[in-house]
């Protein structure tokens, strides 16, 4: 089993975050004028940073009377003070939690691709979007940054929700600034949402990106969007050389776990029911391959009954093949135990037929078995 992860990146002292939090801090420990200085130094370089705002106000009454609540005193309606409180208990929690919670290896990342330098994974209940490096094969925490998911939290299915939907998906462009409006802020990368899993789920809508905020807006309470996934522009900055075009995997989760001895079994007992599959077709064998596929199989043009004729006439025209399988990534699908998504570089020739592709693949345990739901290109 892998050991837990480590810190690769020290993380910023001085960041707007960790200056917020102090000044909390401060203010809780009743050192009125330390928090003031703190958090007016805050501001003066992130004037638009709305909770840095509302805690100074508070620290600005809390001198002339008794603070009862959090922005109890703020000339604001309610929902934005509730939203601001959110805010500040996910930045406090994302400061204060231990390191061994913080970088636990999750259960998501079963095996990385050599060309899949970085991986992120949205953890909902923490407001948290982490960054994890690619080392060897091993995923190594590399640094976190506060986000924004949808007003109405995950499980997205419908347009128009305002949720954010739970899975694996894959960054698809990057949109620069001077093409968008001033909402998203510094830049836009959009994620493949829905997927083939989604949609065969019956999840609808689109456009699920990653982004930043207004001109105006430092960042945004942790669910305040209509389904994106939002940062801080300055924290989108930093996120952007992380980002690959077509390769880096967004896993956005509920709650991200820990990988287990169990996960590790069930990843060995996939991967060599994929190598059987590659075995199985270059046999020529069409119905020890088409074993590995589950009854409720399609792809992008075919059921499983059209799959199964399709397949059949075309190995009879073939002499022989031979398949080879690289850059082989399996990520274990967030609330799915038992769906992965898999992709690979296929190289596959035949005695009438060569070509190479990437390719995508749902697969599903069934029972003791892992069987193909979805297989198309990726």
């Amino acid at each position: 089993m892998a050991a837990p992860y480590c810190a690769h990146a020290a993380p910023e002292t001085n960041s707007p975050e960790i200056q917020l939090v102090k000044t909390i801090q401060a203010q809780e420990d009743n050192h009125l004028d330390i928090a003031l200085n703190k958090v007016d130094a805050l501001l003066s370089t992130q004037p638009d940073f709305r909770l840095a705002q509302l805690v100074k106000g508070d620290l600005l009454m809390a001198h002339a009377g008794t603070v009862n609540d959090f922005g109890s005193l703020a000339n604001a309606p309610r929902e934005k003070i509730a939203d601001l409180r959110a805010e500040a208990r996910a930045r406090l929690l994302r400061v204060q939690s231990p390191a061994t919670s913080k970088h636990l290896a999750p259960k998501f990342l079963w095996q990385l691709d050599a060309k899949q330098k970085y991986v992120l994974v949205v953890d909902a209940s923490r407001s948290t979007l982490f960054v994890y490096e690619n080392v060897n094969g091993e995923p190594r925490y590399v640094t976190d940054f506060h986000t924004t998911i949808g007003k109405l939290g995950t499980d997205k299915f419908v347009e128009g929700d305002q949720r954010t939907p739970i899975g694996v998906y894959f960054i698809t462009a990057e949109l620069f600034k001077d093409k968008l409006a001033d909402l998203y802020g510094n830049g836009t990368f959009p994620l493949n949402y829905p997927n083939e899993l989604d949609k065969r789920t019956g999840r609808g809508g689109s456009g699920i990106w990653l982004h930043g905020t207004p001109s105006n807006t430092y960042s945004r309470p942790p669910q305040a969007s209509n389904g994106f996934v939002a940062l801080s522009n300055e924290d989108l900055d930093k996120l952007t050389p992380y980002l690959q075009v077509g390769i880096t995997p967004v896993i956005i989760t509920k709650q991200m776990d820990e990988l287990t001895a169990q996960d590790q079994k069930e990843r060995d007992s996939l991967l060599h029911a994929i190598d059987q599959w590659r075995n199985d077709w270059a046999s020529l064998n069409a119905d020890r391959y088409l074993s590995h596929y589950a009854k409720d199989f399609s792809s992008r043009k075919a059921d499983y009954a059209a799959w199964v004729r399709h397949k059949k006439r075309v190995n009879a025209k073939k002499s022989w093949i031979t398949l080879d399988l690289s850059n082989i990534s399996v990520f274990n699908y967030p609330d799915q135990p038992n769906v992965v998504v898999v992709t690979f570089d296929q190289d596959y020739n035949s005695s009438n037929l060569s070509n190479r592709m990437k390719k995508r693949q749902y697969w599903v345990k069934q029972g003791n078995q892992w069987k193909i739901v979805y297989d198309g290109a990726a």
